[in-house]
């Protein structure tokens, strides 16, 4: 007869460090999540960011971040390595 192997389950053991934070949080009686102040400046300056560099650049400094970058590209291209084009 045939018999159908299943795939093994996954391990439900987590990642030491993982283990180690629910141990202390568990300890301590409290989340050490993340900081809502600091959560709340992220995303308050996060999406100014880009404008907010663009405009201070000069273009003569835009071309030279330019130029970097398809240097970076062509080098990459040269040494075999794929590009997403």
């Amino acid at each position: 007869m045939f018999h159908q192997r299943r795939m093994p389950k996954r391990s439900s053991k987590r990642d030491p460090f993982q283990n180690a934070l629910r141990v202390m949080e568990e300890a301590i009686g409290s989340s050490l999540g993340k900081n809502p102040a600091a959560v709340a400046l992220g995303r308050k300056g996060g999406p100014k960011g880009g404008k907010a560099r663009s405009k201070s650049l000069t273009p003569e400094r835009k071309h030279e971040i330019a130029q970097r970058a398809a240097q970076a590209r062509w080098a990459k291209n040269e040494e075999g390595i794929r590009t997403r084009n």
